[in-house]
């Protein structure tokens, strides 16, 4: 207490009155963003072209600044022009007006239909706005706003801005600003009312018009004239009156089993819900004086049928529910899925499968045991055929995700072949050559499966692709798609066990540019070829015992060969790729009389030249270098065929051998097989050949011939084996020492058939759902595709036929991906979503406008290009106002609406649109009667554009630019005023 009382301790306490406080230091912010930004000096511009603000490009910047610790954002918007245009600010016309002072008074861009609201209030193309920061709290004291205000005024003093600028206050969803422009001597105010209510006496032009005039203040008399623009919007919202075009599929010729296989190709497309919500129909007056029209309280000249000026947007619908899109995802969501076959359709209804499995498993074995039992009942596919109805009997009806009649129909479609499946016939290529006419291979859609990595859209894949996305949407979600695929299974399991080719796949080797599962399903085909080979081979030797050479023709009883088959194969090299036992290894042998019949009658006799086996046909006019015997090409194993998953792990496993070089003998060891197999076929075939007679064949470039001269002087050609041959420890050396005199028949199959059928068959039995749903995605997205440009192409819409290129190039890279994302996959579908929403939009718009019934001749052409426009751009100006073609079919529309809406008119709801759409004539004519129903609604909003140009505040103040815009709606009302005044003579 005695320190505070001593008078000397308020000597030190002074206050520096010349240090920066806050609010100074924001001014100077601002002032330093508006100079980085070099928005100092003469802002005046080019005239404005009509439209330019909708046609032309916005760009904004942004930066932060702080008051104290409060956030403002600082954003400066403007619309971009060329370089030659700018040039005006650095010569400015002496006492020029700011540009944005211009702008208030231009007519060309009123009403833009996409900008900024300052934009479409002020008519500025260039402004600065300063608002709270995202997390802060609205400025609404008005001690606040002011400050803010005065901070704003001074900072466009002390740079020379003559660019407006904004500063956001009261909340944000009101939309509330306030702002300044200075120019040399000049200032305009820009000012703003918000009210919840319509005040009776501003509900029309003349209390507007009042206003304005109070506001200016103009001492002159008479007022200079005030230009007057109008815009009012209806919205029509009950489409009750126009058909919705899209039809719903036929669930229950489905159910029924009445779907033909086309049908179950076919995805749905279309909306099932009208994807345009609202017409908006902006009727406006664009250039009026106060003494043409009357608008007031008891009467108004504003009848929207004499506007001059007609322009429409529509809508649209929020998320529409599309049919194709629900589709995709649906079968899109399969894939995060981890249930097993078993978790979904239950552990009872796979025992008896179970069951079933095991005897499968022991059936080769319950084959080959001695047994009084008929093979017949014994073959595997009566026990798969045992076993699916065991299942079928054990799982009851109602447990089934597919009934019986939905489960035949898609089987049906997948198999067409098994109506009338042979017993041994030739059905398989028959099939698919039907499948394959359909189509055209050389079209670009058809070629699309090489680019996605998915399957022909004439093969299986791509059909059980399609029928297991209409399953999951349709028949059960994943417990049908899991039932479905169940069925697959076991069809081919029937198929592979019955030589039954798989229908609708191309034949040859499996097609890597395919997806894996496709892949899978011609390795199977591949297996069923080879089988059915060798067990017509087996029934043509037993009728014919002169036919001695067969190519690769195997049988189950092919015992005699075993052991020279076994000394025949090149060691272990080939045994990681094929390694079954028994008969199943080796080709077609002769029978036991054939092989006495060949055998020599004594040992003398046994060491004569063998007799030659396995010959195709002579190799052109060659012959032995050691006989002039002709050199014959031998009949050879075809390569084994192999799936991309089987080459990839092939390549792991050479892989892993290292570098070494013992590591790399034993992996050309292990790519021999194929080699020592066409050796010994060739030794068979040519008796007492040699290693450079193979070469000769086999790989003509590694024999050089070269022309010499011998001791007579005579030219003659020698040949040797090339420099690589010669290498020691060759591989071809090697094996050719190694190989056998063993013709095809005899040899161990390279492609073990059997074992690569089970493996198959395994691989698809294990498959989860997702699983599945991976690997038929491509083949999806595919089909999707197609549909769409099929839909496109009747509609022709630029943006979506640039949207599907698009998408075409961003599957391709994201499906031949192992592993592709997820989310980017749903990205895609996404996109393809509102691709369909787009084509839904068109249809709508051009059932409404009535396109494509014949019915308006020569204006068909003009509706087009409106419901095309009305697609593409914001808003789209009708020819010829309300009475074009266009606008003419707008009026009835309303016109309908308003009948509808009329609960005391009931006959309007049983007279069509249709009866007047064909019709001309005036929009007069088509008023209603007597009825007292307004052709229109009320407005839904109207908005009333004031303008003059007055000196102020003094007579001889400088005429300069007044301005504000009126909105009026029912819980809107906004005066967004600009005023300017004179700062050198008031």
């Amino acid at each position: 207490m005695a320190a505070d009382s001593d008078p000397e301790s308020e000597v030190f306490e002074i206050t520096d009155f010349t240090t920066a406080s806050e609010w100074e230091r924001f001014v100077t912010r601002v002032e330093e963003v508006l100079n980085d930004w070099k928005l100092i000096g003469s802002s005046a511009g080019r005239p404005l072209e009509k439209g330019e603000y909708c046609t032309g490009t916005w760009e904004e910047k942004n930066q932060d600044i702080n008051f104290a610790d409060f956030k403002f954002s600082v954003t400066h918007h403007y619309l971009k022009q060329d370089s030659a245009e700018n040039d005006g600010r650095e010569e400015p016309e002496e006492d020029a007006v700011p540009g944005a002072m211009q702008d208030l008074l231009c007519m060309n861009n009123d009403f833009p239909p996409r900008a900024h609201c300052l934009v479409r209030w002020y008519g500025v193309r260039e402004f600065v706005v300063i608002s709270p920061g995202a997390n802060c709290e609205a400025i609404i004291s008005e001690s606040k706003c002011n400050l803010l205000l005065s901070s704003v005024s001074i900072s466009l003093a002390n740079t020379g801005c003559q660019v407006p600028v904004f500063v956001q206050i009261q909340q944000k969803w009101r939309r509330m600003y306030a702002g300044e422009c200075q120019g040399p001597g000049v200032r305009t105010d820009f000012e703003m009312v918000h009210l919840r209510k319509v005040p009776s006496q501003y509900n029309h032009l003349s209390g507007l018009l009042d206003i304005f005039k109070s506001k200016i203040g103009c001492p002159l008399t008479p007022l200079p004239p005030i230009s007057i623009a109008i815009r009012f919007t209806y919205v029509l919202q009950d489409w009750q009156q126009c058909s919705w075009p899209q039809q719903p599929p036929d669930f229950d010729a489905l159910l029924a089993g009445e779907v033909g296989g086309v049908e179950f190709g076919k995805l749905p497309f279309g909306a099932c819900e009208d994807p345009i919500s609202e017409l908006h129909l902006a009727t406006t007056w664009p250039q009026l004086t106060e003494g043409i029209v009357v608008d007031n309280d008891v009467y108004s000249d504003l009848d929207p049928l004499q506007a001059p000026h007609w322009s429409v947007r529509v809508r649209k619908a929020d998320n529409p529910q599309c049919l194709l899109g629900d589709f995709l995802m649906e079968f899109f969501k399969l894939c995060c899925r981890k249930e097993s076959t078993e978790d979904i359709l239950g552990k009872n209804s796979l025992e008896e499968e179970g069951k079933e499995n095991s005897d499968i498993s022991q059936a080769l074995s319950k084959l080959t045991e001695p047994s009084t039992v008929p093979m017949s009942r014994l073959s595997v596919s009566n026990m798969v055929h045992s076993a699916r109805r065991r299942i079928r009997r054990h799982r009851r009806v109602e447990e089934s995700p597919l009934s019986s009649d939905v489960l035949n129909s898609i089987l049906l479609y997948l198999f067409p072949d098994a109506t009338e499946r042979p017993s041994e016939g030739s059905d398989g290529k028959a099939a698919q050559s039907n499948a394959e006419s359909k189509v055209d291979k050389e079209s670009e859609d058809y070629k699309l499966y090489n680019q996605l990595k998915s399957a022909p859209s004439d093969s299986l894949t791509y059909r059980l692709a399609l029928c297991l996305c209409m399953v999951n949407f349709y028949h059960g979600g994943v417990r049908g798609v899991a039932h479905l695929w169940q069925e697959f299974v076991l069809e081919m399991r029937y198929r592979w066990e019955n030589n039954h080719l798989v229908y609708g796949l191309a034949s040859g080797p499996p097609d890597l540019r395919c997806c894996l599962l496709h892949q899978k399903l011609q390795m199977l085909n591949c297996c069923i070829e080879r089988k059915r080979s060798r067990d017509e081979g087996r029934k043509g030797g037993a009728g014919a015992e002169a036919g001695r050479e067969r190519k690769v023709s195997g049988c189950e009883n092919g015992r005699l060969g075993s052991a020279e088959g076994a000394e025949a194969s090149f060691g272990k090299s080939w045994d990681s790729w094929s390694d079954s036992e028994g008969e199943d290894e080796f080709f077609e042998c002769l029978s036991d009389t054939e092989e006495l019949k060949e055998a020599p009658p004594d040992g003398g006799k046994g060491a004569a030249k063998p007799k030659p086996e396995g010959r195709l046909h002579p190799h052109g006019k060659l012959t032995l270098l050691n006989s002039s015997e002709p050199l014959y090409i031998p009949v050879t194993q075809e390569p084994a065929p192999m799936t991309e998953d089987l080459l990839e792990e092939q390549s792991e496993v050479l892989a892993k051998l290292g570098t070494s070089a013992e590591g790399a003998h034993l992996r050309a060891r292990m790519q021999s097989a194929c080699l020592l197999s066409d050796m010994e076929s060739f030794k068979a075939a040519n008796p007492g050949c040699s290693l450079e007679d193979f070469v000769r064949w086999y790989s003509p470039r590694d024999y050089v011939e070269e022309e010499e001269t011998d001791e007579s002087g005579q030219t003659v050609v020698r040949g040797d084996l090339s420099a690589r041959m010669k290498i020691p420890g060759n591989m071809w050396v090697e094996a050719w020492e190694t190989a056998k005199a063993t013709p095809v028949r005899r040899q161990r199959r390279l492609f073990d058939d059997t074992k690569e059928a089970e493996k198959v068959l395994h691989y698809l039995a294990v498959q989860k759902p997702a699983d599945l749903t991976q690997h038929l995605l491509p083949c999806v997205l595919q089909a999707a595709i197609l549909k769409m440009k099929d839909e496109e192409s009747s509609e022709d819409i630029p943006s979506v036929r640039k949207t599907i290129q698009q998408v075409i190039s961003h599957s391709s890279k994201l499906l031949r991906h192992p592993n592709p994302d997820n989310k980017k996959l749903e990205d895609v579908i996404s996109q393809l979503m509102e691709m369909e929403a787009v084509v839904a939009r068109a249809r709508s718009l051009k059932a409404k406008f009535g396109i494509g019934k014949g019915e308006r001749g020569n204006d068909a052409e003009d509706l087009e290009r409106f419901v095309s426009s009305l697609l593409e751009e914001p808003e789209v100006m009708v020819i010829g106002a309300g009475r074009g073609p266009a606008g003419s079919i707008i009026h009835k529309l309303f016109v309908n609406a308003q009948r509808l809406a009329d609960s005391t008119d009931e006959t309007a709801l049983l007279s069509p649109m249709e009866e007047e759409s064909g019709r001309a004539g005036v929009a007069e004519d088509r008023r209603p009667g007597g009825g007292g129903v307004p052709d229109f609604p009320p407005p839904a909003g109207r908005e009333i554009l004031l303008r003059t140009c007055v000196p102020r505040p003094a007579p001889y103040s400088k005429a300069l630019p007044q301005r504000i815009f009126c909105v009026l709606m029912r819980d809107d009302f906004r005066l967004a005023g600009a005023f300017s005044s004179d700062t050198s003579f008031f």
